[in-house]
């Protein structure tokens, strides 16, 4: 195999294409550049020197977004035209866009290595967005060819080398095998929710075949397989730094390496995450791995892991417990159990932000396939954010499939989707972080969404209420944002950070236009409200129909530091916010409100 075959003078050039449109609609998005109004529907940029102008035309819709077809730019300098390159862009923008002597040599190789991602997704065979709107889980999971939608850098991946790409990339669907260690239990902590524990779960994950194969590696040594927990690993993060960065656990045995596992899983989106391809019923397997990716090395905290368990159960039980939640048919796939392994030195030398303290770790998330009734599937929710190569929108392609209206298709997604968000808010002062990437939706056969669920929890939620009642073990989710920020939980993360790009995609397409989709959000916020009008004085006081909201921008965060974007314990403290964006739900906000009831307590189970 050639691993570098796809990086070709056509592909290059498209790649090239589509990430210099990308970067100057989400640059001018976020106000580091002020494009230059040329005539109706035309505009321009220019370099810091002012020596080369980039000129396109761009459609300018809801929540500041430009719309630029990647066919209409054009770069020049001194009368000639130049071809369009993201690296020379970047350099050409330096000081306009801030990017430190630092920052900027790390930033061109993740923009390098995202191009290079995109040659490779240009080389495979095309799928219509058609194709993809009756496609299985898996083939929509590496069907995907964009990312984050925000980032410009979104697929850095700094650490995998050309071969490895093609072995652990997502979009690339090669089945990978785990490597399995035994970690002493003197150094190691496993902890499970409430349902499992560590014999259970080797049960469901192994079977006694491959149990006893793989401990046999530590009885042919003279060891007890009673003082070991056996782990999974990324093949990469064992080649690459454990067996040299951990090599002294392994001389003294802390560490023994047993062999590679007989199950063939699928990478997922976020790397690090593995679906079972060969027994779908059995967890998810999200690993470390310690390649820059998107502002973060991806490593796995052994300190986190050890409350991940006790955090799921305490959300799976609020979920149980309250009505709104429940009928809306929310529900997590929870993060059944974990271990981490301590390694005394490096914790010694480190701070908790080190990476070397997230070198070793999983975690066991169920699989959401158990969950799925007759003629239900599965889909990432970042598939409706996909286009194929000729443009097409697969959110378009699965609303002309369910032959419904697209108000009223988009409604039962919204009811599914956005509500659980709005009533976790609300109630109980809870925010998820829920991008495309760590929300799975429950389709029909004809591609209506049924329901979703969430994943990713334990890092990522975040209950906001400094007074909350918390059980000890779960303080960790706790986070200060101050009042004014907390709303940006839904105004950024939901509104900016995915529905700007749905409602534009289904504009684009012609299937639903961004005044009837911003309205359908509206109804559906407005629906919410009248089902519960004891927190009316919460909605007045979290106004989701005030006239603004502050643009919070997360490229300038990645700018700044492309390797330690945020503290995951401090959310809001990082956050580079810059004027403000006209919020399009206003003009929908209903006449009146619901009338106040007697205050209840809102305690957080």
């Amino acid at each position: 195999m050639n691993p570098v075959a796809h990086l070709r003078p056509d592909t290059w050039a498209t790649a090239n294409r589509l990430l210099v449109r990308k970067a100057l609609a989400e640059f001018a998005h976020e106000r580091l550049l002020a494009p230059e109004p040329l005539g109706t529907g035309h505009y321009a940029v220019h370099s810091d020197d002012r020596s080369v102008e980039y000129r396109f035309t761009a459609r300018l819709l809801a929540l500041d977004h430009w719309q630029i077809p990647a066919d209409s730019i054009t770069r020049h300098r001194d009368g000639r035209e130049l071809p369009l390159d993201a690296v020379d862009f970047l350099l050409e923008l330096r000081t306009t866009l801030g990017l430190s002597d630092q920052v900027l040599p790390v930033y061109l190789e993740e923009i390098s290595s995202t191009l290079a991602g995109t040659a490779y997704k240009l080389d495979k065979p095309a799928v219509t967005a058609a194709e993809l709107a009756g496609a299985d889980f898996q083939a929509i999971e590496s069907g995907m060819t964009e990312g984050h939608p925000g980032f410009v850098a979104n697929n850095g991946r700094i650490g995998f080398d050309g071969e490895e790409y093609h072995r652990y990339a997502p979009e690339a669907g090669h089945p990978v095998r785990l490597i399995w260690l035994a970690a002493h239990r003197a150094h190691s902590t496993f902890t499970a929710c409430t349902d499992t524990d560590y014999e259970q779960l080797l049960a469901g994950e192994l079977g006694p075949d491959e149990r006893a194969r793989l401990e046999s590696a530590l009885t042919a040594r003279g060891l007890d397989a009673a003082d070991y927990h056996l782990l999974p690993v990324h093949p990469w993060q064992w080649s690459n730094r454990l067996s040299v960065t951990f090599a002294g656990e392994l001389a003294a045995q802390r560490l023994v390496l047993l062999g590679e596992g007989t199950d063939a899983y699928l990478p997922q989106q976020s790397i690090r995450t593995f679906f079972n391809a060969a027994h779908p019923e059995r967890h998810y397997v999200k690993t470390a791995v310690s390649v820059l990716n998107m502002g973060f090395m991806r490593g796995l905290s052994a300190a986190y892991m050890e409350a991940t368990p006790a955090i799921n159960d305490w959300l799976a039980e609020l979920i149980a417990g309250d009505e709104v939640l429940r009928g809306t048919g929310l529900s997590i796939i929870r993060e059944h159990a974990a271990i981490g392994y301590r390694h005394r030195q490096y914790e010694a030398a480190t701070d908790r932000h080190s990476p070397y303290r997230k070198m070793l770790a999983a975690l066991w998330r169920e699989s959401p396939v158990p969950s799925l009734a007759p003629g239900e599937r599965l889909a990432t929710m970042a598939a409706l954010l996909h286009t194929d190569r000729a443009g097409h929108s697969l959110a378009a392609a699965l609303i002309e499939r369910s032959g419904l209206a697209p108000t009223v298709w988009l409604r039962g997604y919204l009811d599914a989707y956005l509500t659980p968000l709005l009533h976790s808010f609300y109630a109980h002062d809870l925010a998820f972080m829920p991008h495309g990437e760590n929300v799975i939706l429950v389709l029909d056969e004809a591609g209506t969404v049924r329901r979703a669920i969430f994943k990713d929890i334990a890092e990522e939620i975040v209950v906001m209420d400094p007074t909350a009642e918390l059980p000890p073990e779960v303080q960790r989710v706790r986070a200060e944002v101050p009042e004014h920020m907390r709303l940006l939980s839904i105004f950024t993360d939901v509104f900016d950070c995915f529905f700007r790009y749905l409602s534009a995609a289904l504009d684009e397409a012609g299937t639903l236009d961004e005044e009837d989709f911003w309205r359908t959000v509206a109804d559906c916020v407005t629906a919410y409200q009248r089902q519960v009008p004891q927190l009316a004085d919460k909605f007045a006081r979290f106004d989701l129909f005030a006239t603004g909201f502050p643009l919070s921008c997360l490229n300038r965060l990645q700018l700044r530091d492309n390797q330690q974007m945020v503290d995951l314990a401090d959310p809001s403290g990082a956050l580079q916010l810059v004027g403000e964006l006209t919020n399009p739900i206003a003009p929908f906000a209903p006449s009146v409100l619901p009338a106040a009831r007697p205050a209840q307590p809102l305690t957080v189970r």
